[in-house]
């Protein structure tokens, strides 16, 4: 185990050494850094501006990588003669089968299939709320409860809906500027078949030109009449097998009155009434969909689409032009294998889902009692002022935090292994996190850094950033139901930097520059420009791989984490930080977004994003509605625990304890801010992104809230291994490699 004492020991050759202004040594004394790891850390800053030129060319051809990858997408560009929606309200490829629905099995095995996100203004969409996005086009929410649509009354050949106006106003508190009426307004003659169709072709005022109350009615030559038709053949009710048979018996009939030239879409709008959120199903068939998957580039993940990508969809099927600054995006189709391993894979991510919700919350609780465990215990056992007490209580702080900041880390790496398909996928998921933990944390611990104070949890820092960093620039498939990663059903995102893992990546990314600058330094003493170029290089890396329009596409990310950045490198390069510079540095990462979200608006090839949406809403003057939702979900997420207050709380104490450590006798803190300033710096940035984070993203106090486990335990651990290694002894050992001898030089 490594060993350190808090006086110096008789016959030691390790002296206090004075510290420059990147927290290094004035000098690079021999005896501690022997040529072997001075050759590592060549090596290491080759590595890191090989990396960062990777970056900055990936950047550079992301349009030429993004456009080839749409060229992969097929899907027939002609207008088509007729449109038929299809709706059945909860239905799930768990209920689908070549017995129990063999018209919609062979429909599957014909055209494309995917699965459906039906996130409206909540998780769990109701069948209202799928109805009413397909009306207007934007997210939106029906009346409740969920099992109640609203009242058609019939008038002539078409209906009305009286409570259309009141729906229509009680949407303008969520500021997604909703077009009602645009799936009408898509076809010179539409027809509604049942109360759910109804409010898809509804106008503004609740007018339905055409309409048919049951899917009875429909006939071969109903279909043929108008270009577009929308039916609804109900919400499954319990047993929902036996519904799901019944809604394809309905469905039968309709497929043999088919027009020619006709694309069909069968879909699930909103989940049954009393159910959990889940990817729901949705099939393609006609022309340009045979024998494929659906693809869309606001999910970017094969197999997922969205429910407010459907109208624009059904836009482009006859041939018009969706309106400006509409959600959603068009849907393609790719080549697949075979039905059975295509559906497999989409349940397989429903499964997914479903452990992540009901198991996320608890891992979280989870792990930060383990933390406070690991942590608190050698407190209280090796309590005290003791020489050998503290040496004992350092030592298992130091161990027991680099396992802990192994764990985000551990958790993307299980998604290595496909657990969602395995028995028991939770079992798997949370096994093979902790495995990896494991193996993690005892690599930091006996790498060549290990001798390092603060090496293991650099080491791990720059691991856990480049990778998420490859990960955002790959499709994030290593986040996907991962408890920090991203959600479809409940947190809406599909790629990039998930809301969870923001706070995690951003103090990596800090953490990962100040530890590759501070070996630059402790190898070019005299010289600080080697250590601001290591740390740009990984800050670059981090800020492109997190806010580039065609890899991350992270507003929060960017505008918290660039400005933290700058003021590191500002600090290694000790640069003053006035006044007349702090306005600029503050405004750095809003900067960098608006020219991130200009890229992703006027050359759409670098990366169709949520960024580029908010500029075409801003180039028009149309952008405060998109600010008051994010606000207002940011302002949300402070009602939505109740712990959520506590985020608050703490952060305030953390500031404290960074401002005046002495004031609150934290002097394991004190000693290490003395003995290596830099540490304070990149603690005080790791607070300070955070709370930008908090601010910037519309996940609010959730960022610092699942950041918290992570960085408590790296903030304390890196303190109390600085505090040991240079307090008059120097730093001797490793927690694997046992205790040196004094005075020895450690091998």
């Amino acid at each position: 185990m490594f060993v350190c004492s808090l006086t110096p020991s008789a016959g030691s050759n390790y002296t206090h050494k004075p510290v420059n202004a990147v927290g290094g040594a004035e000098s690079a004394p021999d005896d501690r850094f022997p040529a072997d790891t001075v050759d590592r850390v060549k090596r290491a800053l080759r590595w890191a501006w090989r990396a960062a030129a990777g970056v900055a060319l990936c950047a550079v051809l992301a349009p030429v990588v993004l456009g080839s990858s749409r060229g992969a997408a097929r899907a027939d560009s002609r207008p088509v003669a007729h449109v038929v929606i299809v709706g059945i309200s909860g239905l799930r490829w768990t209920l689908a089968g070549a017995r129990s629905t063999p018209v919609l099995w062979r429909l599957a095995g014909e055209g494309s299939v995917g699965s459906l996100v039906d996130y409206a203004e909540r998780p769990l969409a109701c069948p209202a709320d799928g109805w009413l996005t397909l009306n207007a086009g934007a997210r939106a929410q029906g009346p409740r409860p969920c099992a109640v649509l609203p009242p058609v009354i019939p008038a002539g050949p078409g209906a009305r809906i009286p409570a259309m106006a009141g729906i229509v106003g009680y949407n303008q508190q969520f500021h997604e500027s909703p077009v009602w009426g645009l799936l009408r307004s898509l076809a010179g003659c539409a027809t509604a078949v049942g109360p759910g169709a109804a409010l898809a072709l509804a106008s503004p005022a609740g007018a339905v030109s055409s309409y048919l109350p049951s899917p009875s009615q429909v006939t071969a030559q109903m279909l043929a009449r108008c270009p577009l038709t929308v039916i609804d053949l109900g919400a499954l009710t319990v047993p929902e097998r036996k519904a799901a048979s019944a809604a394809d018996r309905m469905l039968a009939r309709i497929v043999a009155g088919l027009p020619p030239d006709t694309l069909l879409l069968v879909t699930a709008p909103g989940a049954a009434p009393g159910r959990l959120p889940h990817l729901l199903s949705v099939v393609v068939s006609g022309p340009g969909f045979a024998d494929g998957l659906l693809r869309s580039t606001s999910t970017r993940q094969p197999g997922i689409v969205t429910l407010t990508d459907l109208t624009p969809t059904v836009a482009g099927w006859l041939g018009r032009a969706a309106p400006a600054g509409i959600a959603g995006a068009r849907l393609t189709s790719t080549a697949r294998g075979s039905l059975d391993s295509a559906v497999r894979a989409l349940t397989g991510r429903d499964t997914a889902e479903q452990v992540w919700i009901t198991t996320h919350g608890w891992f979280f609780t989870g792990y930060a009692v383990a933390d406070l465990v690991l942590l608190g215990l050698p407190a209280l056992v090796f309590w005290g002022s003791d020489p050998g007490r503290a040496r004992r209580r350092t030592r298992w702080w130091r161990a027991c935090g680099v396992f802990a900041v192994a764990v985000p880390a551990g958790t993307f790496l299980a998604d290595l292994v496909p657990w969602w398909l395995h028995v028991h996928p939770a079992v798997w998921l949370y096994g093979m996190a902790a495995a990896w933990a494991l193996v993690i944390g005892a690599i930091a611990l006996a790498g060549p850094w290990r001798r390092d104070p603060l090496g293991p949890f650099g080491a791990i820092c720059l691991f856990t950033l480049a990778l998420l960093g490859a990960d955002v620039m790959t499709g994030s498939r290593l986040q996907l139901e991962t408890p920090f990663g991203l959600s479809l059903t409940e947190g809406g995102r599909f790629y990039g930097i998930g809301n969870g893992a923001l706070g995690v990546y951003c103090a990596c990314a800090l953490g990962g520059a100040a530890w590759l600058a501070l070996l630059a330094s402790r190898r070019f003493p005299g010289d600080r420009r080697p250590a601001v170029l290591a740390a740009a290089a990984v800050g670059l890396f981090a800020v492109v791989a997190s806010g580039w329009p065609g890899f991350g596409a992270k507003v929060g990310g960017t505008i918290a984490l660039v400005p933290c950045l700058l003021l590191l490198l500002m600090r290694l390069a000790d640069v003053r930080v006035s006044w007349l510079r702090a306005a600029p540095v503050a405004v750095s990462g809003l900067a960098l977004f608006l020219v991130f979200a200009l890229v992703s608006y006027f050359l759409p090839a670098a990366g169709s994003s949520d960024m580029g949406a908010f500029a075409g809403d801003l180039l028009r003057g149309q952008g405060g509605a998109l600010l008051e939702r994010k606000i207002s979900s940011n302002l949300g997420t402070l009602t939505m625990s109740v712990f959520s207050w506590l985020i608050p709380v703490v952060a305030v104490a953390a500031w404290a304890a960074l401002w005046r450590p002495a004031a609150l006798r934290l002097r394991t803190l004190q000693r290490a801010f003395a003995a290596e300033p830099l540490l304070r710096t990149v603690l005080w940035m790791v607070w300070l992104v955070l709370v930008l984070g908090w601010f910037a993203d519309d996940s609010g106090v959730v960022v610092p809230a699942v950041a918290l486990p992570f960085a408590a335990p790296l903030a304390i651990s890196m303190a109390a291994a600085v505090s040991c290694a240079f307090d008059g002894t120097g730093y001797r050992g490793t927690a694997f490699a046992g205790p040196s001898v004094a005075g020895a030089v450690p091998r």
